[in-house]
């Protein structure tokens, strides 16, 4: 498979994976690899990723990926480069899951060097305001959630005023 993206600084959070050409819509991009663990051992490591970022700024984010209800991916390893795909509210990837595998897909024609991003899809909880977005896109919704989550969010911050 031919490589689609290259990474540089980007103006969402730290770097990001930007299209080498134009991509077309419905096209798998790249493929969010690293170590297959348990979720007991991806929980594990997520633990240890928080501890460390919450120690040193720089050491970046969590890279457990649910995989299905028994296996994590833990894309912190250096070959993953996929990881460096930042969140958006207005996403032009999107996660697809097949055959065991976790592939980013476009959802829209890409042009060359526009950041590839996918919505994260974080759940609403109650730390949810801990996900703070900064897509500066016009859908933006302050934070990091699943869109089916959207209509809760936006009735716990009508609650909040």
């Amino acid at each position: 498979m031919e490589k689609l993206w290259y990474k540089k600084k980007s103006s969402l959070h730290g770097s990001g994976l930007f299209a080498l050409s134009n991509i077309k819509k419905s096209y798998q991009v790249i493929q969010y690899i690293g170590d297959k663990v348990t979720k007991k051992e991806g929980d594990k490591r997520a633990d240890i990723q928080i501890k460390k970022a919450e120690k040193n700024k720089k050491t970046g984010m969590v890279y457990v990926f649910e995989l299905n209800k028994r296996y994590d991916i833990d894309g912190g390893v250096l070959r993953n480069h996929a990881r460096f795909i930042n969140h958006s509210c207005d996403p032009n990837c999107e996660v697809e899951i097949t055959n065991s595998e976790i592939w980013i897909s476009s959802i829209k024609n890409i042009k060359k060097d526009e950041e590839l991003t996918y919505n994260y899809g974080y759940p609403f909880d109650s730390d949810f305001e801990e996900h703070i977005c900064k897509c500066g896109t016009k859908k933006c919704v302050g934070y990091i959630l699943s869109d089916d989550d959207w209509p809760k969010l936006k009735k716990e911050l009508k609650k909040q005023k």
